[in-house]
């Protein structure tokens, strides 16, 4: 694998020279299996791999440990498909980071060959490199989404930190397939705030659903 080292620390340290050039490790933050809990399958038990990097910047992120990519340590992508593997699970969500930094198609080829579904969590603001079978699309402000994964997507989630991002979510409503999924989903800092917000809004526009982090009442990871 070729490795790049970059100057700056959210950047990925490992990316792809060509398209034939498979990444066989990953900078990961942490790894675990329990349920997913927001967004269209919440409830679900799924194996999660949190990738390192990003450099989207969002004020209100939650894992902001995640951001510098060389804080983390680097696994081969054989230990995560066999840590899948123990799990026993047939669902694997793959989150960040900013997943999309990455080439995952050798991680994602591998991981298929063990008959999961894959779904990606992603801010959409790099092309998607990689086998999915669910794409959930979380745009933000601070570095806007690209047209391709736009139109991939299968569930779009929008964070509401404040009243502009209802604006924010019919913009891209209005940009995505008419088959995608439509979510928003209050800053948890800001729940009390924005949940009534929101309930308005999607009881007056029902093509919309409402999303809980209900991993973080059960306090489950």
């Amino acid at each position: 694998m070729t490795r790049i080292c970059t100057t700056a620390s959210r950047q990925p340290k490992f990316i792809a020279l060509t398209n034939t050039t498979p990444i066989t490790e990953l900078p990961i933050m942490e790894t675990f299996y329990t349920v997913q809990g927001e967004g269209f399958y919440a409830g679900r038990p799924a194996f999660f791999i949190r990738v390192a990097g990003c450099d989207v910047g969002c004020v209100w992120c939650d894992v902001k440990d995640s951001w510098d990519a060389n804080e983390h340590e680097v696994l081969q992508v054989s230990n995560l498909v066999n840590q899948v593997q123990e799990s026993g699970t047939n669902f694997v969500v793959i989150t960040g980071g900013e997943p999309a930094m990455y080439d995952l198609n050798y991680l994602t080829q591998e991981l298929h060959k063990l008959n999961v579904e894959i779904a990606v969590e992603t801010s959409g603001a790099y092309e998607l490199k990689g086998e999915y079978d669910w794409i959930c699309l979380s745009p933000k402000k601070f570095k806007k989404p690209i047209s391709s994964v736009i139109e991939r997507a299968n569930e779009l989630k929008i964070i509401v930190f404040n009243k502009s991002d209802v604006k924010w979510a019919e913009e891209h409503a209005a940009q995505v397939s008419k088959d995608c999924k439509l979510y928003m989903q209050a800053e948890w800092e800001k729940k009390e705030e924005m949940y009534p917000l929101v309930l308005d809004y999607i009881t007056r526009h029902p093509q919309w659903r409402i999303s809980v982090q209900t991993h973080k009442y059960l306090g489950v990871d």
